[in-house]
């Protein structure tokens, strides 16, 4: 028996396909075309395609440079946010019977609905105070900004885990140390590569917090220098739009080989 096609259903995925690709389309119209092209016709095809706008573009935002610093904070933040994060998690998940860890549950959760403007300045304040504005202290922040979504996550998961597991590796000898690294730690797989992926995607994108706290053009990551960039440059789109390319590229890339983690992930840790 044939299937009956949805077309109310259909028609609002291709319109919001439609809406995605469009402006996709124009970043990497724009991207290749020559200055004059561009200022002609935003909308036609390229008739040449001018890649010296991506070397162009290198040289003008220190593009390498940028890549790297994103890069470094990029991978620290994800190790740490996976090895600190997890430990907490495991420790509330396992005591939510009493009252201190439940409270302390809540209190980690409640963070979701602080508005980051809310508390942008006395971070500023405290990370210069502290010597803290550089990728040091943005690595540090991220990993504790993170830790509010990721003990939702975390926690729901880690209570489905039958306790049997652990008091039988208690039996064979295992201290609870042990326990969290040889049993709990192992079966997080899932949970800790979409913790790993929303936090890359995180880090890696984010402007306001390096914004906020990095002065050194040297430590700039690749959001802070396509801003620097467009003020410097706003007139000069076809190289702006080939920096912005290349800066979403290598997230794009991870989303859509990972995409499946993430959604069967934040399901297992929401529901479970």
């Amino acid at each position: 028996m044939s299937k009956r096609t949805n077309w109310p259903i259909t028609t609002l995925i291709a319109l919001g396909a439609l809406l995605i690709l469009f402006p996709l389309y124009i970043a990497v119209s724009i991207a290749v075309k020559s200055p004059a092209e561009a200022a002609s016709s935003v909308l036609a095809f390229p008739t040449t395609i001018h890649f010296e706008n991506f070397t162009k573009a290198i040289e003008a935002t220190n593009f390498f440079q940028a890549f790297k610093n994103s890069f470094y904070i990029t991978v620290i933040t994800v190790v740490l946010t996976l090895l600190t994060n997890s430990m907490v998690a495991y420790a509330i998940a396992r005591n939510m019977h009493k009252k201190f860890f439940k409270g302390l549950y809540y209190y980690f959760v409640s963070a979701l609905f602080i508005p980051f403007p809310i508390i942008m300045l006395p971070i500023v304040k405290q990370t210069a105070a502290f010597g803290l504005d550089n990728p040091s202290g943005l690595i540090f922040l991220y990993v504790v900004y993170g830790i509010a979504f990721n003990i939702f996550l975390y926690v729901g998961y880690i209570r489905s885990i039958p306790r049997e597991l652990e008091e039988a590796a208690i039996v064979d000898g295992c201290s609870t140390w042990g326990v969290f690294w040889r049993v709990i730690f192992p079966l997080l797989a899932p949970m800790n590569a979409t913790v790993a992926i929303l936090t890359c995607l995180w880090a890696w994108n984010d402007f306001m917090l390096p914004l906020i706290l990095l002065n050194d053009q040297a430590q700039m990551t690749l959001p802070l220098v396509q801003y620097v960039f467009q003020s410097e440059f706003g007139t000069d789109y076809n190289l702006a739009f080939a920096s912005y390319l290349m800066a979403l590229s290598p997230m794009v890339i991870v989303y859509i080989l990972a995409q499946k983690w993430i959604i069967s992930g934040v399901t297992n840790g929401a529901v479970k």
